[in-house]
């Protein structure tokens, strides 16, 4: 059973039910594919009952702090965890991420005292051992890469393909990217306006997770709409793909409201005939039951 989660199904603004981005992909080998990094997600990545150490690949799709913020948090709780890691940890994602790990991890990187500390202080060392560790311990060394739009890596149970998605182009590169599994394709939009490239991505795809900032018509009337999708962009993107599920993350706080989302529904099913459902951090789909 390969099984999506929505760890993280907000936006840089924090509400009571929602804050930044992260997904996860549960393949029935029980290895996990994670797609960003944003506020807090490790922590709701355990609340659902996944562990850290079984994250065998992390996607960035881009570098906004609501995307990425846990990263750090992330890398240095893998690895003070993983006593067996056989598969260690890849990272991918565009231009910066290479860059952003160093910045974290490196050897000059801001939580290298700590990984220092933790590698040769003497209680640290005890912890590790009696948590089934040996030493010398050695620093975390994610094997990452920065990658172009195309394909990006593949195994017996999943391929993932990425392709250009359109946000804040030139300050920051985006991605969005399409999962291969036993039990059918999942796409992630990323934060995108509506583009070709992502629907190209999408065709036919069992869930497509797609950011939806607002209702299409205040983003419209408000200048918010370059740069991002809300329902009635969403709703094309999923009806020109064919997708059979679309689920609607990235929510801001007026969407977020349930008066809102009864509204945007509306606009939404104007426009595409498939499932639909407002992410909430939580969220599991069986991509098996569809």
């Amino acid at each position: 059973m390969t099984t999506l989660h929505v760890i993280a199904a907000g936006t840089p603004t924090p509400t009571s039910a929602r804050f930044g981005s992260a997904y996860a992909v549960r393949l029935p080998s029980g290895r996990i594919l994670m797609f960003d990094c944003g506020p807090g997600a490790t922590g709701k990545l355990v609340a659902q009952g996944l562990w850290p150490v079984d994250v065998s690949d992390l996607f960035f799709t881009h570098h906004h702090f609501d995307h990425n913020a846990d990263y750090g948090c992330f890398l240095l709780c893998r690895w003070d965890q993983a006593t067996d890691d056989p598969l260690g940890l890849s990272v991918w994602g565009p231009r910066l991420t290479t860059a952003t790990t160093q910045r974290l991890i490196g050897p000059n990187g801001v939580f290298a005292p700590d990984i220092t500390a933790r590698i040769n202080h003497e209680l640290s060392q005890a912890v590790w051992v009696n948590r089934g560790g040996r030493l010398p311990r050695v620093p975390p060394s994610p094997r990452v890469s920065d990658i172009e739009p195309g394909p990006v890596t593949r195994n017996a149970d999943f391929e993932v393909r990425s392709a250009v998605a359109l946000h804040v182009q030139p300050y920051l590169d985006s991605l969005a990217y399409r999962v291969e599994t036993p039990d059918g394709a999942v796409v992630f939009t990323g934060d995108t306006e509506p583009c070709e490239s992502v629907v190209d991505l999408a065709k036919g795809a069992r869930v497509m997770v797609s950011m939806c900032w607002d209702r299409q018509p205040l983003m419209d009337a408000t200048g918010e709409a370059r740069g991002q999708m809300g329902t009635q962009g969403a709703a094309r993107m999923a009806a020109a793909a064919s997708v059979e599920h679309l689920v609607l993350s990235h929510i801001g706080p007026n969407l977020s409201r349930s008066d809102e989302q009864d509204r945007g529904l509306d606009e939404v099913s104007a426009l595409y005939s498939g499932r639909v459902t407002f992410a909430t951090e939580g969220t599991q789909i069986d991509l098996s039951a569809h």
